[in-house]
């Protein structure tokens, strides 16, 4: 059965009209723009600081996301920064964010399987992602995988024909886009060496967005 998008009300009236992130983050907490609060754990923000130049943008919290409260700590997270280090960007530049703030999950006896969120969460959670860009203003947006990439361009893309690319900044955000793919589809590949070249790749398209911030 193809699951159907659900009107949802939206974060914008969550979302406060002035101060940095310290007043997202608390905001947040009270979010109800969709329904995925009521299962997930928690809401799960950001990590990195306002004036990074590079904001990272996942798809959404894992389920060891949900339970610590921070994005990108589980095995994702981990091959991100080996990824990170490769392309030789320093960790504190970074800001990293997810397109849809709570965990969208499938219950299978006691383990809660990832479950990919809909246009409508990615709507429903666009306001936080807007609001976080303009706190922050970095000088380039990464976004990792179709659903960030869908999340920051306002579209749907495909990643093999424009990663690597500098894109112009969409409505929304005052800075170049950079595409790649979410580092978890990484973890799926099975041959060894495919793996690594994949590996490479990402770090190829990181390298390319820490050129941007060079000049």
């Amino acid at each position: 059965m193809v699951k159907q998008d659900v009107e949802r009300p939206g974060a914008q009236q969550w979302v406060p009209d002035h101060g940095g992130l310290n007043d997202l983050r608390r905001a947040a907490e009270g979010c109800r723009g969709c329904e995925l609060w009521r299962d997930a754990t928690q809401v799960v923000f950001s990590r990195g600081a306002a004036g990074a130049p590079m904001m990272l943008v996942g798809e959404q919290p894992g389920d060891r996301e949900d339970l610590s409260g921070e994005p990108f700590v589980g095995p994702a997270g981990r091959l991100l920064n080996d990824a990170v280090a490769a392309a030789d960007l320093a960790p504190g530049d970074l800001y990293l964010t997810n397109a849809v703030k709570h965990f969208r999950f499938e219950r299978r006896g006691k383990r809660r399987i990832h479950d990919k969120p809909d246009v409508g969460h990615i709507s429903a959670c666009h306001p936080w992602l807007e609001a976080e860009a303009e706190a922050v203003r970095p000088e380039v947006v990464v976004a990792l995988g179709a659903t960030a990439a869908r999340a920051v361009l306002g579209r749907a893309v495909k990643i093999g024909e424009m990663r690597g690319q500098a894109l112009e900044p969409p409505p929304g955000f005052a800075s170049p886009v950079v595409v790649t793919v979410h580092p978890s589809s990484i973890l799926r590949v099975r041959d060894s060496a495919d793996r690594e070249k994949a590996f490479d790749s990402l770090v190829a398209d990181l390298r390319t967005a820490g050129e941007l911030l060079r000049g």
